[in-house]
Order: structure tokens, then C-alpha cells, then sequence
């Protein structure tokens, strides 16, 4: 059967769901297919509508999809409905005729036609602000010459007519289209299409895509920020800023809308071609495998029909289209496009999909809305591919998923998604993007969300293996301070983490050495029963040897196994956790009234580290730091906070900006840190020595953070900072130190640096790593 070709505006009402979708055919049309742009067009889509109803989206097809959304489309359904009232309800020219005709006003019938029909029949669907501001122009001037009229029947007819008007008037008013365009009218020009311009914009697809991107920046937008993302594949981001907007725009041109013509031919066809091979289930287990597969055969594909339609491309091009199917492909399409932007530390898609943007939480702008509208069918393969990654149910006795998604050489992270009966709209997903790699204290001390102060004692702490709990509200980087104390830990220790969602670092830590043995537990939430449950998993970690444990968030009954833990490994290993709380005392409430914990159990925790979210002056975003590293006495019976039972050690000073020593851990009054240096023979009774050690511990880390800012290596593949080198720098420092007490007894602080220093410039002028 040979499909009938199309011709300028020959259209399909597409149904899916609840979307009502206007696709209109516009290759070959002599006009521009444009809402804003173009009467014609307009006129040509409020037609479609009084023909078929209400749509929800109108799409002009070509080599591009020209996509209008909801929220622009009402605009013209309103104004469909206008002229149907009038034309086909009303019927204003019959009626008007009649009643004109009754009142005697035959002479001045052929003038109210005459306006009647350019007003609704031609101006109202080809430009309704022109039709509305040509009406009141018009009964101003009918009201003028009624005034001046004597005869008692003309006035009569006059009268008549613009009565006819204020309707019109009245109708077009309760629009939303002329309630936006009044701020617009005075001195407004009939035919101008200015204000359509900030009415409608469309979003672009590519033939290719389902996802939807506004390709220009709104207009009036102010530039705030602009720079581009992505390893591979760049992305052009701006940070706008919209005239009475609270919040910014995350405008994003992905490489997708960067390509020219051809290169959409060669995408358009092989993406169909790929399309017909549905992957396995087995194929997601391993989703480097897929994706190399997966590109092998795309760049295949695009040479091949590069030959046939006698396109020329070059190899690198073919490299870069095969990666761009790859991802719309058995990848996550706009969401990698997102999360390759490591200033993005959350993405938001609400109910219902198809309808409202991807919103973003942006490291320096917090909360921004962007230009992208992800399609339904989208939303279903992403549901479905998470089922498949997770291997747990995601259905109507299933609601919630929570899982992690992997891409590789791109991103981490953890992901939740919602369906119906929880979720009324359908689909909903939220993103947490991880760090590629871990986080380290000497990272967090260049990003003053750690002070060398702060650094040095939470090193000292982690050496002396105590019990600790990091708490924090949601996005305050519990997570991420938990990881950096892990790098801590010396690779001679064996470590066991326990997690619902696997968020720590545990594949990088294994690939620089670490011995890690992650477990995976039953969802707290959901989760299929054949999963071990969290509190079972922690038990079991208790009988597989000698290990540090790390717990991924404490929130519900593994609570009280990990305090077992606290208490049985408080003397030999690191336990250490997450959890929900802004303050030791909130951290207390919660594992105590919350999670069932013994309070006699409580005092197990030896430290509560609390990481915190500070607002800038602005507004406009939020900042990281600890805000308080607090131990836990052990003489309390009832109320903690009452009976003494928090020492604070180091405290956030706003004045400073940064977390500052207290006078009680300064004076040697920390129980915790005394255990720890009793222990240790050079230590007993001698506080200004354990004092010395945290200080030089910060100066060693703080010197490291130096040379990585003096020499530009802070961050990626060459990173002072990274925990691949920071590793090697503590296991550096704990060798000199145990070198130099060898040859001369307890070393000078002053001789570890020394020492130290002359490594480090060592190390990174021979740049073996590097």
C-alpha cells in the first residue's frame, strides 16, 4: 500500500491517554509554519480545532517537530469555542439581521454585515488581539457617532449594533489570551504579531526524539550564566532569568538540535531501523556491555546509510550520531543530557508527563524550571527499563520504586519513581544525582564546607574507629560526607556497606584498592520479598568477619541492629550511618521516639556529625556546610539534652563561615578523643600531643588543598583533591609518620609536613598519575 503523500496542513488527531495531539503536516506549505509568526497559520490551526474540538498539543511536522504545549494551545481552544459561539450557536449574522431588520435598520445592515464578518469570520482566527482591540476601536467610534445623531431611529439602530459589539467585547474579554494582552494594548498596532512572539513558543523534536526542548530563550529573558556541559557530547546550558518569574530557567540546547540537515536524515532512518529490536531483560544487567554493543551497531548503521543516500560524513561524526542513538536508544535520553551536568544535583518530572516541564535543583541557583517536555511514551519505556535494571515490581499493588540508575562514564544516581493509584497523573520521577567519584575532606575543605580544623579531627576520629552518625535534612550531603569518611578509612581495613539503594561509592572504591563488600536490603518503603530486609542485613555483616560497617540511611527497623553493631564493633572498627535530623538532639528523638532504639542504646553513638543547608542573602540558592561535630557523653539516664549529655567540639561560626574548635574540645575535655589516645602509648595523659595530631592531620590536608589550588588539579581525571590521590596522600602521611617515630621516637609535627611537603611536590612534578 502506498502511503498518500501529505500535503501543506493536511493533519492527524492523535490520541494517547489523556493527550489530544493536533500533528499537522507543514513540509511544502509557501507560508511559515508558525503560531507567532504567521496569520495564516494561525487561522489554518483554529480551524483544526472548531473541526475537531479541544487538543491538548499542536505539532507542526518536518524535518523538525514544532511542538506548542498545553498551556499555549488553551489560548487558541478558547478562542475556537469564541468563534463557534458566534458562527454556529449564536449565529450573529442571522440573528443580527433579523433583529436589525425589526427595528426598521435595513440601511445600515450592509455596514453591520460588512464589520461582522471581518471581526469574527476573518480577524478573529487569523489574530484575535487585532479583532478584540479593532472591536472596542469600533464601538468607541459608534458610541462618538451615536451621540451626535438626532434622529430618534438611527440612534435606535446604532444602539442596536453596539450591543452586538459589547458582546463580542464581553465574550474575548473572559479569554485568557486578551486578560495577557491587555497590559499590551494601549497604542497597539492591528496587525502586528509582537505580543504573539511572548505568547507562543514552540518547543523543538527532531523526528528522532519523543522529548520536547524550547530551542530559543524566552523573550526579555536575562542571561544570568551560560557554559557548556557533557564529556562526549556537549550541551549548551543558560541560567535566564524571566521578568516577573520567581524562579530561573535551566535553558539547555542539547547536541541533538545541534545537528544540520543530513545529519537528521542519517538519525531519523536509523533510528527507525534500531527501533524494531527490542533489548532483553538479561541485556540491562549489564548496561556498559548494552550501550557498546549497542554503538558498534549504529556506527555500522549510519556508514551504511551514509552510502546509500550518498552522504558524506566523517568517521568522527559517526562516532558522535552513534552515541547520540545510543542514548535515545537503550539510554535515558534528556535525563543523561541532565545529569551530564554535575551542577545538577536533583531532576524533577511530575504527573502528568507531557504536559509540564522537567524541573532541575541547581547547585548555585536552586530550584529551576527548564525548557524540556518529556513525552508519556517516553515516561513508559524509562518505568519500564527500571523495572528491568532494579529487578523489583513497579505496578498498582507496587507504586513506588526506589533504585539507582548507572550510566557509564556519565553519571550516578539514585532514583524514585511514582505511578497511579499513588500518583493520580501517572508517571513521576525524581532524580539525585551522585558524584562520578567520592567525595574527600580536603574536596569539601576547597569548597569551605569543611574547615582544615574540622578535617583533621574527623580524620582522628575515623583512625580511633568510633561509632558516628552523619545527619542532615534532605540535599544537606549527608551522603556525600559519609562517602568522604569511607575514603578515610585505611585500605588495610575490610568494609562492609549495607544500603536500600546503593548510593556510596563502593564500585570507585574497589577500583582504587579499597576492600568493600556492598550489600543490598529490602527498600525501607517497597521492595520484593525475596530481599533481604535492612536490619537482617546488618546482623548478617556482624557475622562475615572483622569489618568497618556503613549504613547507607538509618529510617526504620534496622535502626536497632545497627545499634547492636555500635556496640559490638564500638572498640574495633569504624560503624557509621545516615540519618534524618538537624541537630544531635533531632538525631536522638528520631532513632529514640521514632525508630523504637533503647535510650540507654543511644549512647552507643559516640559522635553526630550534622551537615546543613544555609540560604545566601539572595535567596537564589543554598550552601553546604557542617554545622556541628557533637559527642555523645555516656552519663545521661533520661533526656540528653537536658542532663549534659551533648558536648559540642566544633561548632559553625556564621561571622567566620566555617566550623571553629569549642573551648571544651580545645581544653581536653572530649571524652571520645581521650579513649582514643589511650590507646595509644605517646598519648596517655598528654593532651597537647593528641592535640597536635588533629591539627597536623588538618595541615597535611590543608596543603594538599593548596598545591591542588596553586596548580589547577582540583577536580577530574588529574585531581589533587579526588579520592584517588587522596588515598595515596593519607596512606603517604600514615608511612611518614610511622617512618620518622621509628628512627627518632615520637615525631615533630613540624618534620611530618616538612616531610610531607617535600612528597607531595615530588609526586606531582614526576606526575606518575597524572
Amino acid at each position: 500500500m502506498v502511503k498518500k503523500e501529505q500535503k501543506c496542513f493536511d493533519y492527524n488527531i492523535v490520541r494517547e491517554g489523556g493527550e489530544i495531539n493536533a500533528v499537522i503536516n507543514t513540509i511544502g506549505c509557501s507560508f511559515y509554519p508558525s503560531l507567532e509568526d504567521s496569520e495564516k497559520s494561525m487561522e489554518k490551526t483554529i480551524d483544526i480545532i472548531i473541526e475537531n474540538g479541544a487538543v491538548t498539543t499542536v505539532t507542526y511536522q518536518a524535518e523538525r517537530n514544532y511542538i506548542y504545549p498545553y498551556e499555549q494551545v488553551k489560548l487558541l481552544n478558547e478562542i475556537a469555542s469564541i468563534y463557534i459561539y458566534f458562527i454556529k450557536q449564536k449565529d450573529i449574522l442571522k440573528k443580527g439581521f433579523l433583529s436589525m431588520s425589526s427595528e426598521g435598520c435595513s440601511k445600515t445592515f450592509p455596514e453591520f454585515l460588512h464589520n461582522i464578518r471581518y471581526l469574527i469570520m476573518e480577524k478573529l482566527k487569523r489574530d484575535p488581539v487585532g479583532a478584540y482591540v479593532s472591536t472596542v476601536r469600533l464601538r468607541r467610534e459608534k458610541v462618538a457617532q451615536m451621540e451626535m445623531l438626532e434622529d430618534a431611529k438611527q440612534k435606535k439602530c446604532l444602539k442596536q449594533f453596539i450591543s452586538i459589539l459589547d458582546e463580542i467585547i464581553s465574550r474575548l474579554e473572559e479569554t485568557h489570551l486578551i486578560k495577557l494582552a491587555k497590559p499590551y494594548l494601549p497604542g497597539y498596532k492591528i496587525g502586528s504579531r509582537d505580543f504573539y512572539f511572548k505568547m507562543f513558543e514552540p518547543f523543538i523534536r527532531p523526528n528522532f526524539m519523543f522529548t520536547r526542548m524550547q530551542a530559543e530563550p524566552p523573550i526579555m529573558s536575562e542571561e544570568i550564566e551560560s557554559y557548556t556541559t557533557g564529556k562526549e557530547l556537549k550541551s549548551n546550558v543558560s541560567i535566564l532569568k524571566i521578568p516577573d518569574k520567581v524562579r530561573l530557567k535551566y535553558h539547555v540546547i542539547s547536541p541533538e538540535l545541534q545537528l544540520d540537515e543530513d545529519e537528521y536524515i542519517l538519525l531519523d532512518e536509523v533510528r527507525q531501523i534500531m527501533a524494531r529490536y527490542k533489548p532483553k531483560e538479561e541485556e540491562f544487567i549489564d548496561p556498559e556491555r548494552t550501550r557498546s554493543v549497542f554503538f558498534n551497531i549504529a556506527k555500522d548503521l549510519i556508514a551504511q546509510v551514509a552510502k546509500d543516500k550518498k552522504i558524506k560524513v566523517s568517521y568522527d561524526k559517526i562516532k558522535r550520531l552513534a552515541k547520540i542513538l545510543v542514548r535515545l536508544t537503550v539510554g535515558f535520553g534528556i535525563i543523561e543530557i541532565l545529569l551530564g551536568d554535575p551542577k545538577i544535583e536533583d531532576i524533577y518530572i511530575n504527573a502528568p508527563i507531557g504536559r509540564l516541564p522537567v524541573f532541575v535543583k541547581h547547585a548555585k541557583y536552586g530550584e529551576c524550571e527548564t525548557n524540556i517536555i518529556p513525552q508519556r511514551r517516553e515516561a513508559e519505556s524509562w518505568a519500564s527499563r527500571f523495572r528491568m535494571i532494579s529487578g523489583r515490581p513497579l505496578d498498582d499493588a507496587n507504586p513506588v520504586l526506589d533504585t539507582e540508575l548507572l550510566i557509564p562514564n556519565i553519571a550516578r544516581a539514585r532514583t524514585a519513581i511514582i505511578k497511579d493509584p499513588l500518583s493520580p497523573g501517572g508517571y513521576a520521577f525524581a532524580f539525585r544525582q551522585h558524584r562520578e567519584r567520592p567525595w574527600t575532606l580536603p574536596l569539601f575543605m576547597h569548597l569551605n564546607t569543611l574547615s582544615k580544623e574540622s578535617a583533621g579531627l574527623l580524620s582522628f576520629l575515623i583512625d580511633g574507629a568510633r561509632p558516628m552518625l552523619i545527619a542532615g535534612t534532605r540535599g544537606s550531603g549527608k551522603t556525600s560526607l559519609l562517602g568522604a569518611l569511607m575514603v578515610e578509612i585505611m585500605r588495610k581495613f575490610r568494609i562492609i556497606t549495607v544500603e536500600d539503594t546503593l548510593e556510596l561509592p563502593v564500585t570507585y572504591m574497589k577500583n582504587i584498592g579499597f576492600n568493600v563488600l556492598p550489600m543490598k536490603v529490602r527498600s525501607a518503603i517497597l521492595g520484593e520479598k525475596g530481599e533481604l530486609s535492612a536490619d537482617m542485613g546488618i546482623r548478617t555483616s556482624l557475622r562475615l568477619g572483622d569489618s568497618a560497617l556503613v549504613v547507607g540511611e538509618v529510617r526504620s527497623t534496622e535502626a536497632r541492629a545497627l545499634y547492636e553493631a555500635m556496640r559490638v564493633g564500638a572498640l574495633a572498627n569504624v560503624v557509621a550511618g545516615t540519618i534524618h535530623g538537624d541537630s544531635p538532639y533531632g538525631v536522638f528523638d528520631r532513632v529514640v521516639n521514632d525508630l523504637g532504639v533503647p535510650r540507654t542504646s543511644f549512647k552507643a553513638t559516640d559522635i553526630v556529625v550534622v551537615a546543613g543547608k544555609i540560604r545566601t542573602p539572595d535567596q537564589l540558592s543554598e550552601i553546604r556546610r557542617t554545622t556541628s561535630i557533637t559527642e555523645v557523653r555516656k552519663t545521661w539516664e533520661d533526656d540528653p539534652l537536658k542532663e549534659g549529655g551533648f558536648m559540642d567540639l566544633m561548632k559553625y561560626n556564621s561571622k567566620m563561615d566555617k566550623l571553629v574548635p569549642t573551648r571544651d574540645l580545645i581544653e581536653g575535655e572530649s571524652e571520645v578523643v581521650k579513649s582514643i589516645a589511650s590507646k595509644v602509648k605517646a598519648w596517655i595523659g598528654k593532651w597537647d600531643m593528641v592535640w597536635d595530631n588533629i591539627v597536623l592531620r588538618g595541615n597535611i590536608k590543608e596543603i594538599l588543598m593548596k598545591y591542588a589550588e596553586k596548580t589547577k588539579r582540583i577536580t577530574g581525571p588529574n585531581g589533587l583533591l579526588e579520592a584517588d590521590f587522596v588515598v595515596e596522600s593519607n596512606d603517604k602521611f600514615h608511612l611518614i609518620f610511622n617512618k620518622l617515630m621509628e628512627e627518632n621516637g615520637y615525631p615533630d609535627s613540624k618534620d611530618v609536613l616538612n616531610e610531607y611537603e617535600s612528597w607531595l611536590k615530588l609526586r606531582i612534578k614526576k606526575g606518575e598519575y597524572l
